[in-house]
């Protein structure tokens, strides 16, 4: 990576905040856009497609369509309450931080529920009502009372979901495949459910109506599907209900029978029905969309629903001059930098399993698409800066939240004017990151095996740049992010499980180091001169970038501040970073995300 940003927290540094918002490492992200990585909640919005479920023909009976508010912002895994009478959703604020918000089904101007600087992902509201589950950074859960109040943490996991009577919870793990659930207050822990083969990771869906089974989505190592899975609670029997390819956002049609969600057919997005008992699936919408977020009145009105698009800027802010310049007006993920800090290298989100890799200068001139894939991601700059490397995940299956599911995605190596495609081997496995040598001979991939259990943690191959003699050089570590100046150390970070923190690699003895415990970040970056690495930690009104001395694989004394960006921006965004920074901090590129989307009812005439 060219840049890096991330959290820090834990007595390793001098400085400490609440924020946990993962925000580098810019192939991996993109490649967990598939893989759980943005909204736990909704088990991410938009792209089901079913294998092998018979379909029944759309409905035809007239329905009437009616625009419930007039937002015109994004409305991001939208919920709704168990009275039928708000819907809760998270947005981004001015300063592009998604905060969660409550609207009246009724119409009416939306309530700001939180305010601190971590992205959050509205999860459900409790039993009752009276609280709505969020997540918050890195295994979070956290509640905000519905009609405001001081937010309080919950439990340790994702994809809170709550049990009919409101007595407990269920959700997952990033470092773990299980089920969980535990009291309401978020205590007395306990596993309800642990697959049999640990390449299987399960998160909750949905609990059935008399709260004796649960509705899990299962991820599967180099699966491009989710596996739709019925437990049974008392039993922990599980049945297997069929595969999903794409993502699932399910709610319930008709409680215990059918579920609603969002399915892309012919790149159209609307939202769809499927009978649990007759497998049967039928189309509720139609039109270009994209709907999404279903969900069922409990009153019989009909069936609410989200209707928008994402769009957005990529700015770069000149520090010194304090000048800004639009590097394009589209909706864009994960930019890196140039190591010569002239150019930067981006995504563009064209719809559901559409994206373009691009290349051009920091004003936005000189353009050149490099890539055109399914779900990309950048990689880093080769040291020539005429290179670059990138992953394609293939449009794998996700059930959001942060839980790597290891899909079928290809590494590749470009040159920056499009020519010289290659692909890198994967080691049956599949690539996260990348990282070129000092001398651009080899280059370092982080893997993740398909026969190893979902986790944070991979294997490093290295490879020469045409793919040839890939070798394992070191296993079970961070991802790696950047290589030192002398040609001797690799570094990166760990942001998941009890092992949290940077890491360096000494190339010499294949040897994985924590140099700073418990800091919670996404990667990390050598500042110019090899003597130091830099990492950025945002808080509410600004971001912060630290610098870490460093000498020889040794930390000479503690992070200290290196720039005070005067102003907030998101530090990720579409299950990507939506920042990056020159090594000499001259320049910082960050997404100003945007679009549109308002609340819609379908009910019959």
């Amino acid at each position: 990576m060219s840049a890096s940003s991330g959290t820090v927290v834990g007595p390793a540094t001098e400085h400490r905040t609440n924020s946990t918002t993962p925000t580098k490492v810019s192939a991996w992200l993109a490649w967990r856009r598939y893989a759980l990585l943005a909204a736990c909640v909704a088990l991410a919005a938009s792209l089901a497609a079913y294998h092998f479920w018979p379909r029944s023909n759309t409905p035809s009976g007239p329905a009437k369509i009616t625009q419930i508010s007039q937002w015109n912002k994004p409305m991001n895994d939208s919920k709704l309450s168990p009275d039928g009478h708000a819907v809760a959703f998270e947005s981004p604020t001015a300063r592009g931080v998604a905060q969660v918000f409550l609207m009246l089904t009724s119409g009416g101007e939306p309530l700001q529920l939180t305010t601190d600087e971590t992205n959050k992902q509205v999860n459900s509201f409790s039993s009752d009502g009276q609280e709505i589950y969020y997540g918050k950074g890195l295994d979070e859960v956290w509640a905000v009372p519905t009609l405001g109040g001081v937010p309080h943490r919950v439990l340790s996991g994702l994809c809170a979901v709550p049990s009919p009577d409101g007595a407990s919870i269920f959700y997952g793990k990033s470092d773990k495949p299980g089920i969980f659930r535990a009291e309401k207050s978020g205590l007395h822990e306990e596993l309800v459910y642990s697959p049999k083969e640990s390449s299987l990771h399960v998160l909750p869906a949905l609990v059935f109506p008399d709260g004796k089974e649960l509705l899990a989505a299962g991820l599967r190592n180099n699966s491009l599907s989710i596996e739709v899975i019925r437990i049974s609670l008392a039993t922990h029997e599980a049945v297997d209900l069929g595969e999903i390819s794409g993502n699932f956002d399910p709610a319930w049609g008709e409680p215990g029978k059918t579920v609603l969600f969002s399915k892309t057919m012919n790149g159209l997005t609307n939202i769809w029905s499927h009978d649990l008992n007759g497998l049967k699936l039928t189309q509720i919408t139609s039109g270009p969309g994209p709907d999404f977020s279903p969900m069922r009145d409990p009153g019989g009105k009909g069936i609410y629903f989200v209707n928008g698009k994402s769009s957005g800027f990529l700015t770069a802010y000149h520090v010194r001059s304090k000048e800004s310049t639009d590097i394009t007006s589209e909706n864009v993920t994960t930019p890196t930098i140039s190591p010569d800090g002239k150019r930067v290298m981006y995504i563009t989100l064209l719809g559901p399993g559409r994206s373009e890799l691009w290349a051009s200068n920091l004003d936005g001139t000189n353009k050149v698409k490099l890539a055109t894939g399914q779900s990309l991601g950048t990689g880093t700059w080769a040291p020539d800066n005429l290179h670059v490397s990138f992953v394609d995940s293939a449009a794998g299956a996700s059930a959001s939240g942060v839980v790597p599911a290891v899909v079928a995605s290809k590494a590749y190596v470009v040159g920056t004017d499009g020519s010289g495609l290659s692909e890198l081997p994967t080691m049956g496995g599949a690539p996260m990151t990348s990282q070129w040598s000092i001398d651009q001979k080899s280059i370092y991939l982080n893997i993740q095996p398909s026969h190893e259990p979902l986790g944070p943690t991979s294997e490093i191959w290295k490879m020469n740049v045409d793919g040839s003699n890939p070798e394992k050089f070191v296993e079970k570590c961070s991802w790696i992010t950047d290589a030192d100046p002398g040609g001797k150390y690799l570094i990166g970070a760990e942001p998941f499980g009890a092992q949290t923190g940077i890491y360096e690699v000494s190339l010499s003895d294949r040897t994985c180091i924590r140099l700073l415990p418990d800091v919670v970040t996404i990667g990390a970056i050598f500042a110019r001169d090899g003597k130091s690495f830099l990492y950025a930690v945002a808080s509410r009104n600004d971001v912060t970038i630290y610098r870490q001395a460093w000498q020889d694989g040794k930390l000479i004394g503690t992070p200290q501040v290196a720039l005070k960006v005067p102003f907030a921006f998101p530090l990720g965004y579409a299950a990507g970073n939506a920042c990056d920074f020159s090594r000499d901090l001259s320049t910082i590129v960050y997404e100003r995300p945007g679009g549109h989307a308002d609340l819609y009812l379908l009910s019959q005439k």
